[in-house]
């Protein structure tokens, strides 16, 4: 039975119609009753709709127009892999670490969103609240989460660093090679804003690695050959790269403690004396020695030249397009030179540039030194033999050829001279790269390749200053800022 709506002439009528089959089964439609004219039922047509509704039994349908109103979509595919991920890697292990804690709150929760946010759509903490109206993340109870709530969570992270560490450790482990683990170990600076000052402030006044002074900390990173970043520290951002190294690779060792041979790569910055004679020291829990190769900082070549003269003579001035590898012994030790021709063409050139350019200039200042005695004028201020001194020593200060460029200035007068032992000093040490190492069963050019393999914990950086948009900082308190590298820590490690 149905409402069927028919018109007769210029008129219409609602009528109640039902189907049937007669006596041959044929189907066939027959009128019950006429409602009346449609232009003229209006009210008496919805008591009729209630009526019938209320013999049925069913709900009184409403014949008010529908109100729909549009939500905008949630993103959805990359927050549930990363959940996925999350989840297959062993992170949901955090939640016993924050099981007993006096929080009151789901920590665990808070981490991921903040982690995810930093791999999605890196922001701040008041931006994590933001982005997680734009995404359907599985599993996390956003309606109850505040800003505090975070910030007390990165809290909760520091006050647990031992913990966390020890899980992140244990999800390490399978991956690291046990018999034979080659690690990398360099610092970078990480800028901070705000301008106050607190107890054990990390941010300090330092020389960035973009070569200017800024409020900064320092981050030092270990990873292992496959760029697996398995540790990092926060130092304070005037912090000398050298003191760092020994302290890490104590950590390092603790928290992978059935490593039975483990070689240290790092960069330059990182050698001193004190640093080999403690390294040498350094046993593993399998007895094996600590084995390290460490560059040389071009500010120590000097302390080598003479003991590169011969391999200078004997393998790099005949060489043509060539990288040419050797070894001497230094201190009881390997000393692994590299001579690259290309390179130490071009840095002598360059030198040579600069040394001509800052004679000419020598040259014109002396001459008009030597006219102004004579008395003879010339246009703009008078130059002094003590302007001319101090002026000429800085320009050939910051050349970086002091040695080679040698100002008198307790002379009276302008003078200076060319240190032809310093130059040809120089251009020894061109296109050179000096590696001290204790491994024994490296051969040289295998020690070349371990250490250019240091590039992939710069590209490690790369990913934490870009893609992750580790800095700059804002936070003010130091635990803080540790708990905010704990977390690109935790994306890097899901980055690879």
């Amino acid at each position: 039975m149905y409402v069927k709506v028919t018109t007769s002439g210029p008129r219409q009528y609602v009528q109640l119609v039902e189907s049937y089959r007669d006596d041959a089964g044929r189907v066939k439609k027959r009128t019950i009753a006429t409602l009346g004219r449609l232009d003229q039922i209006g009210d008496d047509l919805e008591a009729v709709i209630r009526g019938l509704s209320k013999i049925s039994g069913n709900p009184t349908p409403s014949l008010d127009k529908p109100h729909i109103t549009f939500e905008s979509a949630r993103a959805f595919g990359d927050v549930w892999a990363l959940t996925e991920l999350w989840n297959t890697l062993g992170f949901q292990h955090l939640r016993r670490v924050f099981k007993d804690s006096r929080y009151g709150f789901d920590i665990e929760a808070c981490v991921r969103m903040m982690v995810f946010n930093r791999l999605c759509d890196p922001d701040s903490k008041l931006g994590v609240l933001r982005w997680l109206e734009t995404v359907a993340l599985p599993d996390l109870p956003e309606a109850a989460i505040q800003h505090h709530h975070l910030l007390r969570a990165m809290d909760a992270l520091v006050e647990h660093q031992a913990a966390v560490d020890g899980v992140l450790a244990g999800l390490l482990r399978p991956l690291v090679d046990q018999d034979l683990s080659m690690v990398f170990y360099d610092l970078t600076t990480i800028r901070t804003e705000g301008l106050t000052s607190l107890p054990k402030d990390v941010r300090k006044f330092g020389m960035s690695k973009e070569g200017l002074i800024a409020r900064q900390f320092m981050l030092g990173i270990v990873q292992t050959a496959d760029g697996l970043p398995i540790y990092h520290q926060v130092f304070e951002g005037n912090t000398a790269e050298a003191p760092t190294l020994l302290p890490t690779v104590d950590q390092v060792l603790s928290r992978f403690p059935s490593i039975r041979r483990l070689i240290l790569v790092a960069d330059r910055g990182l050698l001193s004396l004190d640093n080999i004679k403690r390294l040498q020291g350094v046993k593993l829990k399998s007895g094996e020695p600590l084995e390290y190769i460490i560059a040389v900082p071009g500010r120590r070549y000097n302390e080598f030249s003479t003991l590169l003269k011969g391999f200078h003579e004997s393998h790099c001035q005949d060489a043509a397009d060539q990288e040419s590898v050797g070894e001497l012994a230094w201190q009881d030790l390997r000393l692994v030179v590299a001579h690259d021709p290309l390179r130490a063409d071009a840095q002598k050139q360059a030198r040579d540039k600069q040394i001509q350019e800052l004679i000419a200039q020598g040259e014109q200042w002396a001459g008009k030194l030597d006219s102004q005695d004579l008395g003879q004028k010339h246009k703009g201020r008078k130059l002094s033999d003590a302007g001319a001194t101090a002026r000429f020593y800085h320009a050939v200060a910051e050349a970086r050829l002091s040695k080679i460029i040698q100002v008198d200035l307790k002379a009276k007068t302008f003078s200076y001279a060319m240190n032809e032992a310093a130059l040809t000093q120089a251009e020894r040490m061109d296109g050179k790269l000096l590696l001290v190492t204790n491994t024994q069963d490296l051969k040289p050019k295998e020690v070349i390749q371990r250490y250019k393999s240091l590039a992939d914990i710069e590209r490690g950086f790369r990913v934490l200053k870009s893609k992750l948009e580790i800095g700059p900082v804002y936070h003010r308190l130091p635990d803080r800022i540790r708990a905010h590298t704990t977390l690109c820590r935790a994306n890097a490690l899901k980055n690879i």
